[in-house]
């Protein structure tokens, strides 16, 4: 094998490239395996310069950065990010069960078994929202199902977050998949992320229990009057409790649609699994909670380039590509040179400015609100990772309370509060002429 084969098979002495799995239209998925640990992976693969040259870079980024925000056991694992001259490269679990799209495409699904993935998608949409991400093209064919059945929400391309709201609090921007999005997000007038995913979440359900659209003609403008109108109709083999469930999911008046919580709590979506599915998955006996906790757990204790790349700024890539940095951008995680202990002072006097408790270990450092928010007293965690013995990446993140006080908070307080501690590199801050 000559020396350009080596290099477009082996990924910076790490991983493998193997088959193609599929492409779109500025991306191919590989499998991969990676050298170190023998794990197969699906390697993303996107050409720099054609989404450069389309202005496709801050969807790329954007897309990356989401899905390292939203650790889930039903949403595709980020692994890590790489990049070169010519070419980005994300590495992500391998989901080798397919899409949903297909099991629908043979027909209609068992109440049950349509239960059973709606609970899992609600799970995953639901914590991605308290992460303040919305997905925004949520369809079948972005639902992938592992080896044991399971459902993983995927393709966070189109993905936004909730520093990215206008001053009237709701998102802009119209897209997603016409037959699977809102009504007030075709109106462009304005939408709430967490109540346009719920209505695509209600399609899916319907398709589940039916094999097809509720809205649905060839004629597209025909179309979206329907979804305008909530014009659809249940098939009589729907249950009382389903037919009512996805009425509800399908309310074309945004402010009166069903919340997630409120779903979450309705009869016909608590029924348990019944045992024969249960039995199809391996941890389905496992609380999803339990699950949870266990993925967010499994954080590093040291951090490599790649983790700087995927951590720092908030996923800021634009030193590889020779971007400017948004100054407009609010981010979760900062590099700092001070050391450990000097970002700890720095984060108590944050805190004792807006008379918040502190916790704190040699690493970690717990901010805790006295008041009561919308969800509870607002809490903060912050981590500190040593990349160098003079090199470190703070990790802060929502504990517990509501995201939008959350948001506030860390651009209202926490950002101005460390600003003078953060470390940009010498090509994000040029120096003057």
């Amino acid at each position: 094998m000559g020396e350009k084969d080596s290099q477009s098979t082996l990924l910076h002495g790490k991983y493998e490239l193997g088959r193609l799995l599929g492409h779109g239209t500025f991306a191919k998925v590989y499998h991969a395996k990676n050298l170190q640990t023998g794990k197969s992976v699906a390697m993303k693969v996107v050409g720099k310069e054609k989404v450069i040259r389309v202005g496709m870079m801050e969807q790329i980024k954007r897309e990356i950065s989401a899905m390292n925000m939203v650790k889930h056991p039903n949403i595709v694992q980020l692994h890590e990010v790489m990049a070169s001259k010519s070419k980005i490269y994300i590495a992500m679990e391998l989901v080798r069960g397919g899409e949903l799209f297909n099991k629908i495409a043979k027909g209609k699904l068992r109440e049950d078994v349509a239960r059973l993935y709606f609970q899992q998608l609600i799970s995953a949409v639901d914590f991605c929202h308290s992460r303040g991400v919305y997905h925004r093209d949520l369809k079948p064919e972005n639902l992938l199902l592992d080896e044991e059945g399971n459902l993983k929400v995927t393709d966070f391309g189109l993905s936004t977050f909730s520093e990215h709201l206008r001053h009237d609090g709701l998102l802009h921007t119209t897209c997603g998949t016409p037959a699977y999005v809102a009504p007030e997000v075709i109106g462009k007038k304005g939408y709430d992320g967490a109540k346009a995913d719920i209505w695509s979440c209600g399609v899916i359900l319907y398709v589940l229990l039916s094999g097809f659209l509720p809205f649905q003609d060839e004629n597209l403008m025909v179309m979206y009057k329907k979804i305008y109108r909530g014009d659809f109709k249940c098939p009589p083999w729907f249950s009382a409790e389903a037919r009512r469930l996805v009425t509800k999911l399908l309310d074309p008046n945004p402010s009166t649609r069903i919340s997630i919580s409120k779903v979450m709590d309705c009869t016909w979506f608590k029924k348990p699994m019944p045992k024969s599915l249960r039995s199809r998955a391996n941890d389905s006996e496992i609380d999803l909670e339990e699950k949870l906790k266990q993925v967010q757990q499994q954080q590093p204790t040291t951090m490599n380039a790649f983790h700087i790349i995927s951590l720092s700024e908030g996923f800021n890539l634009s030193p590889l590509f020779e971007e400017k940095k948004r100054e407009d951008k609010e981010e979760m995680r900062f590099a700092t040179t001070s050391s450990a202990s000097s970002v700890i002072s720095r984060l108590e006097e944050v805190a004792k400015a807006v008379k918040f408790d502190v916790k704190k270990s040699e690493s970690k450092v717990r901010l805790q609100g006295q008041e009561r928010g919308r969800k509870g007293k607002l809490a903060i965690a912050a981590d500190i990772y040593p990349v160098t013995p003079s090199f470190f990446v703070v990790e802060v993140k929502k504990d517990h309370g509501d995201t939008l006080e959350y948001n506030q908070f860390c651009s209202n307080e926490l950002r101005p509060g460390l600003k003078d501690i953060l470390w940009t590199s010498s090509a994000e801050n040029p120096t003057p002429a």
